[in-house]
């Protein structure tokens, strides 16, 4: 397992789930937030891996600016870095972040015509496995 410990997060691939773990430990800044999606995206594209479990419970969520950054510019430098596949973003959150969470990423996809990345929220870590082996 390839492991990488940010101050805010704890970055880390699994080659036995085929999967990438970002687990943030803190807030991050706006800063924070982008590097540490960009130090990911460097771990996934090394490792070809298309599969990511985000665990947003001891951070929150993303400002608004950042989510929109996520939403266009990330996912698109994502599907870019990872050709010929689809890439799947589960974000586990806490209960009370998921209904917002949800209506951020519908607000922002009900537009959405290239869908190159799948993203799905999820309260509970098995079910987001469950959703990411399916993939």
């Amino acid at each position: 397992m390839l492991v990488t410990n940010l101050e805010y997060l704890l970055l880390s691939h699994r080659p036995d789930l085929e999967q990438v773990f970002l687990r943030w430990t803190r807030p991050a800044t706006s800063e924070e937030h982008r590097a540490g999606y960009r130090a990911a995206l460097e771990m996934a594209s090394r490792e070809k891996v298309g599969r990511w479990l985000i665990d947003l419970r001891s951070r929150g969520l993303a400002e608004p600016a950042d989510f929109r950054w996520i939403i266009t510019s990330f996912r698109e430098q994502l599907a870019a870095a990872l050709p010929g596949t689809r890439p799947s973003l589960a974000y586990l959150v806490l209960p009370y972040h998921a209904e917002l969470l949800s209506q951020r990423l519908a607000e922002e996809m009900a537009t959405d015509s290239v869908n190159t990345v799948a993203i799905r929220v999820f309260t509970e870590e098995q079910a987001a496995q469950t959703w990411l082996q399916s993939k």
